[in-house]
């Protein structure tokens, strides 16, 4: 199935009908799918780690089905960092998409299905560690509001933590790895109004980064908000008031830094850069060394995961299924 989203999304003539057909900008670029979900490949891997103190993973929508190896690189530090990983048991969403467009109703019934789901781990005191800001601010915010007075909701935001912010603040013995370089580190919105940026600019200077934080604002993708054909305009010029601008003044050897999969979409997009997530980052001083990776950083850490060509039938498929979709919408 990822290759055959692909296909219609990312094919120059089908993704313009895509596009069209979900009201986005032209001149945004779909994200591709990963060949693997994160989800697939943690159930493959062997547990490490055994009888070690235990963590739950959230893995977000982003990065389990369009960068995974931003989440497997969290899997790699938080068992370096002397735990063990473990994931919720099925898939399970935030809603925090549904908030932004009123479905209030429909993002507390997800609510309280992840209290559902993780309850026993919630109660046993298990950390959640997530990735994604916008993911965590609803444990920390909205659902604190939605479900008043749950135990297990006030639970959950008590015990609900960005990666860094974890390994800042409570893994006191954490020792992270080394790294002796320039790193321009971007807060994304959630991170800087609900959650603790301060802790992850705190964290990257003990491994030896020296950041630079500019008063970058709002990258301006927003979610769905900068792909949008009626914000595209809106979202780009709030990107291009401080953020865009300074990553493309970085050097080379620069590392660009962001948590937000919406900041680091708008950065590669409109700039020759791809952004790294700090798990990212960490994951690279373990394997590389106080120096951190040659060239280009981001050419190995995040580099766009492909899926493998398709079979002419499902192109095929996939071209009757547009231009049906296109038919369609041309003459309702």
């Amino acid at each position: 199935m990822p290759a055959t989203a692909n296909f219609v999304t990312q094919t120059p003539a089908l993704g313009h009908v895509a596009k069209l057909v979900a009201g986005y900008s032209q001149k945004r670029r779909i994200p591709p799918f990963a060949p693997q979900t994160f989800r697939d490949w943690f159930a493959k891997r062997p547990i490490q780690n055994m009888g070690r103190p235990e963590v739950l993973l959230w893995p977000d929508t982003f990065n389990n089905h369009f960068s995974p190896g931003v989440a497997r690189a969290a899997v790699e530090v938080l068992e370096h960092a002397g735990y063990r990983v473990r994931i919720p048991p099925r898939s399970l969403c935030c809603g925090r998409p549904l908030y932004d467009y009123g479905m209030l109703d429909t993002a507390e019934r997800l609510l309280r299905e992840t209290l559902d789901v993780l309850r026993d781990p919630i109660r046993r005191g298990i950390p959640v560690v997530g990735l994604e800001p916008s993911c965590m601010s609803v444990f920390r915010d909205e659902l604190g509001n939605l479900l008043y007075g749950n135990e297990d909701a006030a639970r959950l935001a008590s015990q609900t933590f960005l990666l860094s912010e974890f390994l800042q603040e409570r893994v006191h013995s954490y020792d992270p790895p080394t790294l002796h370089r320039q790193a321009l580190l971007h807060g994304h919105c959630h991170h800087k109004s609900a959650l603790r940026f301060d802790s992850e600019v705190a964290l990257l200077k003990r491994t030896g980064l020296e950041c630079d934080v500019p008063d970058s604002g709002c990258c301006g993708m927003a979610g769905a908000f900068g792909y949008e054909a009626e914000h595209y305009e809106t979202g780009l010029a709030c990107g291009e008031r401080a953020l865009l601008p300074a990553v493309r003044a970085a050097a080379l050897d620069t590392l660009i830094v962001t948590d937000g999969f919406s900041c680091r979409e708008m950065i590669h997009q409109e700039t020759r850069r791809r952004a790294l997530h700090v798990a990212q980052v960490l994951q690279m001083a373990l394997h590389e060394g106080p120096d951190g990776a040659r060239g280009l950083p981001e050419a190995r850490y995040a580099a766009v995961e492909r899926t493998p060509a398709l079979p002419a039938s499902v192109v095929l498929a996939g071209i009757a299924a547009v231009a049906g979709i296109w038919y369609v919408t041309r003459n309702a």
